[in-house]
C-alpha cells in the first residue's frame, strides 16, 4: 500500500497512457520501481508479450515476476534489433520509457510500429533530440503520451483495490528494510544502489 500514492500510480499511469490493449505487445525501458510497476500496469491491461529492458539482471527477475514475459538485458544485446527481431519486423504496440534519457527515448521510439504509442514516464535533464528515422519523418502516424504521478482519493481507492485483490505483489520491490534509528545506513545504500537496492522500508 505504501507505493499506492507515488510509484504504483506513476507506473500504472504510464501503462494506461499507452493505449494497451488485449493482445498487445508492449516493452518498457528500465526497471525501476517505476518501471517495474509499468510493467505490471501492462499485464493487468491485457497485454499478451510484455518485454522488459534494463542492464540489471535482478532487477530483470522481479520483472518476470512482476509480468513480463521476456527481458533483455542491453548490456549484452542490442535491444532495439531484439525487439524488432521477437516481432517480426513489426515493431510493437506500445512502449513505455521509464527512466529519461536520450537513449532510452530514442530506443523506445525506433521501436514502435506504425501508429503505436509512446508513453513517456521518465524525468528528463536535458533537451531530447527526435531523430528523422526514428521519427519516420513525422508519418509514422506515433503518439507520444507524458506523465506525472496521478492523485486523488478515487485513484488511491482503485490501487488499493489492486492491491486488495493480490493481481499485484508490490512487496517485491521492498528489497531492504531499517529500523528508524539506522536510517543514515539506509540512505547511503540507497545512494549508492549497493546489494540489489530498490526501495527500502523504514519501521519506527
Amino acid at each position: 500500500v505504501l507505493m499506492c500514492p507515488d510509484i504504483m500510480s506513476t507506473g500504472f499511469k504510464g501503462a494506461e497512457n499507452a493505449n494497451i490493449r488485449i493482445g498487445d505487445t508492449v516493452v518498457v525501458f528500465a526497471q525501476g520501481p517505476i518501471g517495474l510497476c509499468a510493467t505490471a500496469g501492462a499485464r493487468l491491461l491485457g497485454a499478451s508479450t510484455i518485454i522488459a529492458v534494463d542492464g540489471n539482471d535482478h532487477r530483470l527477475g522481479i520483472a518476470k515476476k512482476m509480468g513480463a514475459d521476456l527481458t533483455l538485458n542491453f548490456k549484452h544485446c542490442d535491444v532495439v534489433d531484439e525487439i524488432m527481431k521477437i516481432t517480426g519486423g513489426r515493431g510493437v504496440d506500445s512502449s513505455i520509457e521509464a527512466l529519461g534519457t536520450q537513449t532510452t527515448f530514442e530506443s523506445a521510439l525506433r521501436v514502435l510500429k506504425p501508429g503505436g504509442t509512446l508513453s513517456s514516464l521518465g524525468v528528463y535533464s536535458s533537451d531530447l533530440t527526435i531523430p528523422l528515422g526514428a521519427f519516420a519523418a513525422g508519418l509514422g502516424d506515433h503518439r507520444i503520451v507524458t506523465a506525472l504521478c496521478p492523485g486523488g482519493k478515487e485513484r488511491m481507492r482503485r490501487l488499493m483495490n489492486v492491491v486488495a485483490s493480490g493481481r499485484i505483489d508490490l512487496g517485491l520491490m521492498v528489497t531492504h528494510q531499517f529500523k528508524l534509528d539506522d536510517i543514515v545506513a539506509a540512505y547511503e545504500l540507497f545512494a549508492n544502489q549497493r546489494d540489489g537496492v530498490l526501495k527500502v522500508a523504514i519501521k519506527p
